[in-house]
């Protein structure tokens, strides 16, 4: 009996023995794909993966100028790797003018978590403003940013808010001119009263006119509505017509030439759409240029740069562009020193 039972245990032992090997051997035979990784394989491996930016996009209307920061936006982040379904997720909303959407839009921008969110216009960025001070937000197009209440100063903004302004040398605009329309001496300057960066454009330039003796008429509409009846009070008035950067206005140019063809008036406009839209010539930025430069800045503030401490940036120092086709419409001679240094646009552009 005592021999019997020495037998079995022997046997057990034996057959726990193979079981084992059995398992070991299934074990190391086991590609590296079906191993369960290591925690510390596994902590290497999310770090090797790239982050991906969510890009919240607030824009105040459709139109060429503020479409072309867009654009330039949208070519930089990708000309640097950021590519939109892939390692960028891409949010554009757009208000089409509207105050109420504007509201809702950032609301729902920020409800989504963007991690940084682009603001294309004064409007656009008063309006985030009063919905996040945490979501870095990068101001495009942005004329006069400390006096709208946005930043502290332009050296060190203070806040989550940093970007870059479109502001226009408005002293060398009036000079041109001068140089172009022969004898004059009176001006209207057009405007949007409710555009913040418009108003002070305008006082700017109400202020360099008189310093180089020109007398000036104000006019002032409200709304797209406005703009055929006060364009031709003030067509009536003045040997030409001085338009600041003005979102309104811009996007409604058509009915402001209309007029002031018909008066024989030339249009002096702030932005390159704008001339290619029936202005004569304007000392302005270049829009696309914007969109790259607010590019920049995202890149830098995803890689950790602080808006806070991001100084403003002016898109350029000033391009004249020039509508020749205008130019010769009315029967204004532009002078070669000009013309030597304007960037053509409108329909010379093209021939």
């Amino acid at each position: 009996m005592k021999n019997k039972r020495l037998v079995i245990g022997f046997g057990l032992l034996i057959t726990a023995l193979l079981a084992y090997a059995f398992i070991r051997s299934s074990q190391q035979s086991k590609p590296d794909s079906e191993q369960t990784p290591s925690s510390e394989s596994s902590i290497s491996q999310g770090a090797s993966q790239e982050k991906s930016l969510k890009l919240g996009v607030l824009q105040l209307l459709s139109h060429p100028a503020l479409d072309a920061i867009y654009q330039g936006l949208q070519d930089e982040l990708d000309k640097e790797g950021f590519k939109d379904g892939e390692n960028l997720t891409l949010d554009l909303q757009n208000a089409q003018g509207d105050q109420s959407n504007l509201a809702t839009m950032s609301n729902k921008l920020v409800s989504d978590k963007s991690d940084i969110i682009v603001a294309i216009t004064t409007p656009a960025t008063l309006s985030l403003a009063n919905v996040t001070k945490d979501i870095p937000i990068v101001m495009a197009g942005i004329t006069y940013p400390v006096e709208a209440g946005l930043i502290s100063s332009e050296a060190k903004p203070g806040n989550n808010i940093t970007g870059v302004s479109d502001r226009t040398p408005i002293k060398q605009q009036l000079e041109l001119m001068k140089e172009i329309v022969p004898n004059l001496s009176t001006i209207g300057i057009l405007y949007t009263s409710s555009e913040d960066n418009s108003v002070k454009q305008a006082e700017e330039a109400q202020a360099f006119a008189k310093e180089l003796g020109l007398e000036v008429k104000i006019a002032t509409i409200a709304n797209t509505n406005d703009i055929q009846q006060v364009s031709e009070s003030l067509a009536s008035q003045v040997q030409a017509i001085f338009i600041p950067i003005d979102n309104t206005i811009a996007s409604a140019m058509s009915t402001v030439v209309k007029v002031t063809d018909q008066a024989k008036v030339p249009v002096f406009p702030s932005a390159d759409t704008m001339v290619a839209d029936g202005g004569v010539l304007g000392l302005g930025v270049d829009q696309y240029q914007i969109g790259v430069e607010a590019a920049k800045m995202v890149i830098a503030i995803s890689k950790g740069a602080n808006p806070a401490d991001t100084p403003i940036v002016i898109a350029n120092a000033g391009v004249i562009y020039l509508n020749q086709a205008k130019a010769d419409q009315l029967g204004l001679v532009i002078p070669d020193t000009i013309k030597s240094k304007a960037q053509l646009v409108g329909p010379a552009a093209n021939q």
